[in-house]
């Protein structure tokens, strides 16, 4: 039997863009005095990430095209949160009164292509990074030289699902570790041989961190130890179900 501990990071100030998020992570773990060992996992809410890089937009800047008008009025969203949506999004999947579900650049499939304007100043809405597993990997070099261990980072952001009621945290950026533990060819504890089951670590210990994260409570990271994933130079890529096996779109 494994035991999973996950451990807020307390302590980081308002990240303003342009801001080394490593560096105060590196100080904030330091002071939580909780050691860091190989292994453990750094979850890191892609909101911070986007302030740190400079990924928010001011709206009063953004000025709707016809198409987002015409988005806006079958959704009832604001214009300009669909402006943005539209630019960071390659195709958009479904409309309707209060849902815009696109595809972004990065192959995601979510709602309003990962915009959001919550946590943020007013009057601004935040992008998701230009490359979310790039980012990941910018802080677990950091992080791993700081602390001088092999761990792991995820980027996680809120998703809804197709088939379920309620939001859960994914991973969006993973690197140091492989986001899915396959199980495919082994046999379980009756000697069934496992055809299809591929576990998405990743995304379940990105829901493990929000549990201590909270989108109120203005912590935006987690540390995970004792989690169980295979390391190396995954990515979150690796967890996007392809078009044409995705009965949803």
């Amino acid at each position: 039997m494994r035991e999973l501990r996950v451990v807020p990071i307390r302590g980081l100030p308002e990240v303003e863009a342009g801001a080394d998020l490593a560096a105060l992570l590196v100080d904030a773990i330091w002071r939580s005095t909780v050691p860091v060992v190989a292994g453990d996992v750094v979850v890191v809410t892609q909101k911070v990430v986007s302030k740190a890089e400079g990924r928010l937009v001011r709206l009063a800047d953004v000025e709707p095209s016809p198409g987002a008008v015409r988005f806006a009025a079958e959704t009832g969203k604001d214009a300009r949160l669909v402006e943005l949506a539209l630019r960071e999004c390659v195709r958009v999947v479904r409309s309707a009164p209060g849902v815009l579900i696109t595809e972004t650049s990065h192959g995601l499939v979510c709602a309003n292509s990962g915009v959001d304007s919550s946590n943020v100043k007013a009057g601004y809405a935040a992008l998701l990074p230009a490359d979310p597993d790039a980012s990941a990997r910018r802080l677990r070099d950091v992080l791993a030289a700081a602390f001088g261990v092999p761990l792991a980072v995820i980027l996680s952001d809120t998703f809804g699902r197709p088939w379920r009621l309620g939001q859960t945290n994914v991973a969006i950026g993973v690197a140091g570790m492989r986001p899915l533990l396959d199980h495919r060819g082994t046999t379980d504890a009756h000697g069934h041989r496992l055809e299809t089951t591929m576990i998405a670590v990743a995304d379940e210990l990105a829901a493990a961190a929000e549990l201590v994260m909270g989108k109120t409570d203005a912590v935006p990271a987690a540390l995970v130890k004792g989690a169980r994933y295979q390391a190396g130079d995954g990515n979150a890529r690796e967890l996007h179900r392809p078009a044409e096996h995705d009965l949803f779109r």
